[in-house]
């Protein structure tokens, strides 16, 4: 655990709103608070350094501190529910995927007279009875297949004093038998009155333990009066059998509400974003792929004992942003002991546009998304320089409490599909390096310590700007990006939802100037948790870069029924947008481009205002940078008729890269050779085109292109080429784009 940490409950906030901060400080001591306004989230020395202005801030100063930590694990907490008195049957059916973890609970119940626990360990299930100062234990001594269809049941019978449990694999191993079944005596003890559930937990003080890893299906509590064997039976086979409780988990598959179809109406809540529509054990694949066609098929629940949801953090600080505050990117700043955090947070205009009408769209459903990305030796790795730099050295691979992204495999093997941002997101702060970069004057940077790039070069020339979020764009659609006359975004807008990329394309259609400053964006779809985009799911169908892909029937998202996966094959490719979309990935490096003829069409003369000598065809741009070395790297964007890049545009740019780190993506491969040559696949295009109604597109396809902006002060080529850009985008003299040829 950080010495202090924590998190916002929103990336923006409009002046004169108000915005809370959930702060944990280890051993609850005192600490400090201050907030600025960030120009530049770059620490590195050697670059244009870490910039930012103090404001004025009610609270600053000294505050008191509470403990506050993560409880992981994702379960069903069922807050309420009795049982009868007499025999107790619990059943489910299972899909364990980490045996290796221990005794897990599946189904457990805790009253005033004790508890039954129902569950799954090394040695196969178990039963758990607590009675009084009494413990009883009884396993089937016979361990169950991982990823395999299990139906598990336990029975008491307080009368006889016996505890039973029993396992039958839904399908017969031919090397070995896994049915079993084992008794023991226990005390004659009832467990009756009014109590509470859990599912793939047990109950404790405060929250849960021994959580569950892998799927559940049915869970169910009989009275037992048709014996283990027949409540094996019935789970087996699915017959309707009486039930105190029965939680039906294809019934609000959307939601986070576990419907219970028995008598006692005892629904329970999922707790930390355990994955829904997950296939059960009556899917077989030949009938439908889509759990919104026949949900009973996708009656599964997959929990992990890593999931988070929502933290639960207490608030700290609390407080209305003035209005005086200019629109831009601000870090709450904490300090206890000397040790340090940021939050960041974006401040918005009262009335979007009436600061300036030049805009910077923050990808803060992409800084979601990768938030708590643990590699293995990164914390180490950038220790030392961000020490020597005055920088945080704090990496989510060091801090593993805080959980893990869909960059990550959960500790069952399984891909992590949800993502959110009611955590601290360690990594995503400014003054902040996230590697040791290969070139010997480089940042090492992404997100929004890369991002402030943008916003410092728009300082340093004077240009008025206003920030937005892909958040502020989900919820507020075109109406928001038309108070602008151009939007920018960061370096790797990459996650993106309907209703953002529905916003992005009426604004061109309605004449809006844009200028894609990152690499490989518009790429991988999300939805947002049906209480707000707080949370996000992802699916990782079909093709595209992954670490990781949804497992046959599992690609429709449990938040909305939609397809998941690459916009490219939802029929929306980022050429069809933005002029260019992912073709390749390499080491995280840095090359020149070089100027084409396009860069002298009239139609992009005011490119070249001031540098005319400089931006010809074929001289360089972006020979040097503070990510990688270079302007072109890491993740490059093309032009590509075929997928949408309109036939008028102009590629005035291009970079292709020799070096053998830099392989075609996924998407673009039929077979195991190359698609086409280097030249064709490895490259970035420099792209401008115009859009209806005097708009206009610019798209640089790199992520490592922001990294060459801040060298000599923001007054190289790459600069200066952007500076031109933005003013010219800016200016409401709409764009004529050529007519299209009669020959």
């Amino acid at each position: 655990m950080l010495p202090i940490t924590g998190y916002a409950d929103r990336w923006s906030v409009r002046s004169g709103d108000d915005i809370n901060f959930m702060i944990a400080v280890k051993g609850g001591s005192r600490y400090s608070a201050r907030i600025a306004r960030v120009i530049c989230g770059d620490p590195n020395p050697k670059g244009p350094g870490y910039r930012e202005i103090p404001v004025k801030w009610d609270l600053e100063g000294q505050h008191d501190g509470i403990e506050q930590t993560i409880a992981k694990g994702s379960w069903v907490d069922v807050s309420a529910l009795a049982l009868p008195v007499g025999p107790i049957a619990f059943a489910a059916t299972v899909w364990p995927t980490l045996l290796a973890a221990g005794r897990q609970a599946v189904l457990n119940w805790a009253g005033v007279g004790g508890s039954l626990t129902l569950g799954v360990g090394e040695r196969g299930a178990f039963v758990r009875l607590v009675s009084g100062q009494d413990t009883v234990e009884v396993e089937t001594g016979i361990a169950l297949t991982e990823r395999a269809w299990h139906d598990i049941a336990c029975l008491f019978d307080p009368a006889t004093g016996s505890l039973a449990i029993a396992q039958a694999p839904r399908k017969i191993r031919l090397d070995r038998d896994e049915r079993a079944t084992k008794m023991l005596s226990a005390p004659k003890a009832a467990l009756a009155g009014m109590g509470a559930a859990a599912i793939a937990a047990e109950r404790a003080s405060p929250g849960a333990v021994h959580h569950f890893n892998g799927k559940i299906e049915r869970p169910r509590i009989t009275d037992g009066a048709a014996g283990l064997d027949g409540v094996i039976a019935a789970q087996g086979s699915r017959a309707a059998a009486p039930a105190i409780a029965e939680w039906d988990f294809s019934i609000g598959i959307p939601t986070d509400i576990a419907t219970d179809i028995g008598p006692s109406n005892a629904h329970g809540v999922c707790i930390n974003l355990p994955t829904r529509a997950m296939t059960g054990s009556r899917w077989t694949g030949g009938v439908t792929h889509r759990w919104t066609e026949e949900p009973k098929l996708w009656g599964a629940i997959h929990f992990h004992d890593d999931d988070i949801g929502d933290s639960g953090w207490q608030p700290s600080l609390s407080f209305t942003v003035p209005e005086d505050w200019k629109s831009g990117v601000y870090a709450l700043h904490l300090e206890k002991d000397g040790a340090r955090d940021n939050i960041v947070f974006y401040v918005r205009a009262r009335i979007p546009g009436s600061q300036a009408k030049v805009a910077f769209l923050a990808p803060t459903f992409s800084y979601t998304v990768y938030s708590q990305f643990q590699k293995k030796g990164r914390q180490a790795l950038i220790t030392e320089r961000s020490l020597a730099w005055g920088a945080l050295a704090q990496a989510p691979d060091g801090h593993p409490e805080y959980g893990v992204s869909p960059y990550n495999f959960h500790s069952d093997g399984s891909g992590v599909v949800m993502s959110t941002m009611r955590r601290p997101l360690i990594d995503k702060r400014v003054n902040q390096i996230h590697l040791v970069d290969p070139s010997d004057y480089g940042s090492g940077l992404y997100w929004i310590s890369a991002d402030s790039a943008i916003t410092d070069l728009l300082t340093r020339k004077g240009i008025d700007f206003e920030v937005i979020t892909d958040h502020d764009v989900h919820a507020e659609g075109v109406g928001l990006l038309s108070q602008y006359s151009v939007v920018l975004t960061g370096q790797h807008p990459e996650y993106h939802t309907h209703e953002t990329l529905d916003a992005l394309s009426a604004y061109l259609g309605n004449g809006g100037r844009f200028m894609y400053l990152g690499g490989n964006g518009f790429y991988w779809k999300v939805v947002p948790h049906g209480t707000g985009p707080w949370a996000f799911e992802l699916r990782r169908a079909e093709g595209g870069i992954r670490l990781w892909e949804t497992l046959p029937g599992e690609s429709y998202h449990a938040f909305d029924g939609s397809y998941g996966g690459l916009w490219r094959r939802l029929g929306r490719p980022p050429q069809a947008l933005v002029g260019v979309g992912f073709s390749t990935q390499g080491e995280y490096m840095g090359f020149p481009y070089t100027f084409l003829d396009g860069i002298l069409d009239p139609r992009v003369a005011f490119m070249r205002e001031g540098i005319e000598d400089l931006a010809r065809p074929g001289a360089k741009l972006g020979e040097r940078g503070f990510m990688g070395g270079g302007a072109a790297g890491h993740e490059l964007d093309r032009a590509d008729t075929r997928l949408g890049t309109p036939h008028h545009a102009i590629i005035i740019g291009r970079a292709v890269l020799t070096d053998p780190t830099y392989q075609p993506v996924n998407e673009e491969r039929y077979d195991h050779t190359w698609p086409a040559s280097r030249e064709e696949i490895i490259r970035s295009d420099l792209t401008f085109f115009e859009t209806p109604n005097g708009g206009a597109v610019f798209s640089v396809g790199s992520m490592n292109f922001i990294g060459a902006l801040p060298v000599d002060g923001y007054n190289n080529v790459a600069a200066l080429l952007v500076t031109n850009i933005v003013r010219r985008f800016a200016d409401s003299t709409p764009f004529q784009a050529p007519k299209p040829s009669t020959a």
